[in-house]
């Protein structure tokens, strides 16, 4: 009887110990998941900065030379219509520009992560 005893206790201790080993790999994967969907997102803000800036600038520069060009060919009487038929333009270029930073910037950090913690969470509820 005592045989079988202390083999019920080394197998509870031998499942414990599994169960364990099972959280903390599993816990470890969730660590390295996150860190490096963390160097993800860096890396995906620092890009959208830089495609910002180049945006800016090249818009900038491009706007103020083509307006200048296409203003001095026209007659002085007409050129106020020439301006602001550039600031129609641009408005309508700006109203592009800002939507599709938006949506950019609408991007969820971290997507996978939550993802794996509610399928944990969903697990971990269905052994109740």
């Amino acid at each position: 009887m005592i045989a079988r005893e202390q083999n019920d206790a080394a197998s509870l201790s031998t499942l414990l110990g599994g169960i364990g080993r099972t959280g903390v790999g599993c816990l470890q994967n969730r660590t390295e998941l996150l860190a490096l969907e963390w160097q993800e997102e860096k890396a995906h803000v620092a890009e959208l900065l830089l495609w910002t800036v180049g945006l800016l600038f090249t818009a900038v520069m491009t706007a103020l030379m083509l307006t200048a060009t296409i203003v001095f060919l026209f007659p002085a009487t007409w050129r106020v219509y020439a301006l602001a038929g550039f600031t129609i333009l641009y408005l309508i270029g700006g109203i592009v520009t800002f939507t599709t930073l938006k949506k950019r910037l609408k991007h969820q950090p971290f997507e996978e992560s939550l993802n794996q913690v509610k399928k944990d969470a969903l697990w971990l509820e269905s052994l109740k």
